[in-house]
């Protein structure tokens, strides 16, 4: 027990020394501007998934089956970390009651989510999809929308077509938790 306990404090010491640029202002995280900016970043990682099926861009198929998905979060204080109760009680199926819920906390997590696959996919070949992330972000962040940054990609070896898959599928199922997890906190705004 004592050893959990260090792991959060070692935790809440990472988070503090990280630089100020990826903190949230609280004023900036307004639920309202991120849904339909999340629900833009599922239809446009959704379509590219599709594309990438369709015209057999990767020499397979990219499909959930065909891949290992590795949570490249989980290192972090991901969607996941961030958003469900620590204390789940009995069962498998964590709670999430309004008053143990941490909005910022949560929000944190989504945008912490977010930056760490767009730094994975900053060479990806779909421009809808990096600009919808970087959107995403930005409601998340406030301020002023982010240049799109150019792509400078040269031809992928079968590891790393076999890593995009795997970072594209892993980034879908989080994208749809996102989604769910903003809908969630918006009807708890709206019940207040």
């Amino acid at each position: 027990m004592a050893a959990r306990g260090g792991t959060w404090a070692l935790l809440a010491a990472l988070c503090l020394a990280l630089p100020p640029c990826l903190a949230l202002p609280p004023a900036a995280r307004s639920i309202r501007d991120c849904r339909p900016r999340s629900r833009a970043l599922l239809a446009a990682l959704g379509g590219s998934l599709r594309r990438l099926q369709v015209f057999n861009t990767l020499g397979f198929e990219c499909t959930l089956e065909e891949v290992d998905l590795e949570d490249i979060t989980a290192s972090q204080v991901n969607t996941l970390k961030a958003c469900m109760s620590e204390d789940s009680g009995a069962g498998n199926c964590p709670m999430l009651e309004r008053d143990t819920l941490d909005k910022n906390k949560c929000l944190q997590g989504i945008y912490n989510d977010l930056n760490t696959y767009r730094v994975e996919l900053k060479d990806f070949n779909d421009q809808k999809v990096l600009t919808t992330i970087d959107e995403m972000m930005q409601a998340l962040r406030g301020g002023g929308p982010r240049a799109p940054r150019p792509s400078s990609r040269a031809a992928l070896t079968f590891k790393e077509r076999m890593r995009l898959c795997s970072l594209l599928q892993a980034f879908w199922i989080r994208t749809v938790t996102i989604n769910r997890m903003l809908d969630y906190l918006a009807s708890l705004e709206s019940s207040l």
